[in-house]
């Protein structure tokens, strides 16, 4: 008779070198004055404490100056678009949002708290966030699945007189405009004599057509699960209607890789797959930017075999997109100024920073800087800062 197996013990979490790290959470509270003794408490905490109270309660500016809101920004989630796990819910999500505060403070200095709500409707998650927005100078959307995104960030951007971004749609965007300006300076094409392909119209997707748009690329092209968006096609939503009535000037319809027959641009937001024989029909001087992780829609060196420039999302290729590049220096010039808002205007000015800093060195494999490289929030926050002073949105 055979004998039975003998039960083994499950892997140790701490076996994974991620675990260890995480453990305790990545983010701590620490005080910015000492408390050592009577005097100390009584200035920190009461009496003190009260006639700096009462001066805000005449007058609520003072606030910026004399408590923390004017440097610390809330980062809010629900927990159904996180990284590439999808709607994993808001405890799950903790991780990312303790790390994307932790890139807040590394890399800009930017104070922040993560918060993760327990309720995914449209209405609950704009008048928690309204509620709770007299503690923050500025507020983070992270990782709301669309299309309630775009209605969430709107309503609260009319909401509050404070910036509200929302990262996987505009970080995404302004980095992906920095990297294609030098991509098409790289091939000697200005962006308006470019045609972009855009495969995904979720946040991301529809924030970097958006963009170019802005930015003034010559026509773009954005499909979805159904093929190419345009003026007409059935079961729209009102967000890909508004962009169906901003791009496909060609009014293209079909699928995707029929699209890039002879487009300049690729740019992948979608998870999906593009086969190599399909980008061998763009043009000449071909541009991909496949963004999707872990697995880009093409693989990088399959991509070089037909394009002139080629980025991905991962930190393992060459011209990485990350959004780490821009929305940590953006908070950094808005919360410097205090302004009510992060424009259209702030954005491109964050972009064309980003692009500028490459500069001279502009080879195919680098187009975007790196996120370790010291120049980039200095040189974002400074454009984003003065681009708010110039459209009147700071306050000092």
């Amino acid at each position: 008779m055979a004998a039975e197996p003998i039960p083994t013990e499950p892997p140790s979490l701490d076996d994974d070198p991620a675990f260890p790290l995480h453990r305790g959470g990545k983010l701590e509270m620490r005080s910015t004055i000492p408390v050592r003794n009577k005097d100390d408490l009584s200035l920190a905490y009461t009496p003190g404490v009260a006639r700096v109270c009462t001066a805000i309660a005449d007058n609520p500016e003072l606030a910026y100056d004399y408590t923390w809101t004017s440097r610390v920004v809330a980062v809010v989630t629900d927990g159904t678009a996180v990284l590439g796990l999808g709607d994993i819910g808001p405890a799950a999500s903790m991780p990312v949002m303790e790390g994307k505060s932790l890139l807040f403070k590394e890399f800009a200095d930017v104070d922040s708290v993560p918060i993760a709500l327990n309720c995914t409707g449209v209405d609950e998650i704009v008048d928690t966030v309204i509620r709770m927005a007299p503690s923050f100078g500025g507020i983070n959307l992270e990782d709301i699945s669309a299309p309630r995104c775009f209605e969430i960030e709107d309503r609260l951007r009319a909401a509050l007189d404070i910036p509200v971004f929302h990262d996987d749609q505009h970080g995404t965007a302004i980095v992906a405009l920095a990297a294609l300006t030098n991509a098409a300076r790289h091939v000697g094409k200005p962006l308006s004599e470019l045609r972009a392909v855009v495969a995904g119209a979720g946040a991301s997707g529809i924030a970097v057509s958006q963009i170019l748009i802005e930015a003034g690329i010559g026509d773009i092209a954005l499909s979805d699960s159904k093929g190419l968006i345009h003026e007409g096609r059935d079961g729209l939503n009102p967000v890909k209607e508004r962009i169906a009535a901003l791009t496909n000037r060609s009014h293209l319809k079909g699928s995707t890789e029929e699209a890039l027959r002879g487009a300049d641009v690729f740019i992948g937001l979608s998870g999906g797959t593009v086969h190599e024989s399909c980008v061998a029909t763009m043009s000449d001087s071909a541009i991909v930017f496949a963004l999707s992780n872990p697995t880009p829609e093409v693989h990088p060196e399959i991509a070089r075999r037909h394009a002139k420039v080629v980025a991905t999302g991962r930190s393992d290729f060459p011209n990485q997109i990350n959004n780490v590049l821009a929305f940590p220096g953006i908070f950094r010039g808005a919360l410097d100024v205090r302004a009510h808002s992060i424009t259209e205007g702030m954005k491109l000015a964050a972009a064309t920073a980003l692009a500028d800093i490459v500069g001279d060195d502009l080879t195919a494999d680098y187009v975007i800087p790196g996120p370790f490289d010291d120049r980039v929030a200095p040189a974002v926050t400074a454009a984003v800062a003065a681009q708010a002073r110039t459209e009147g949105v700071a306050r000092i």
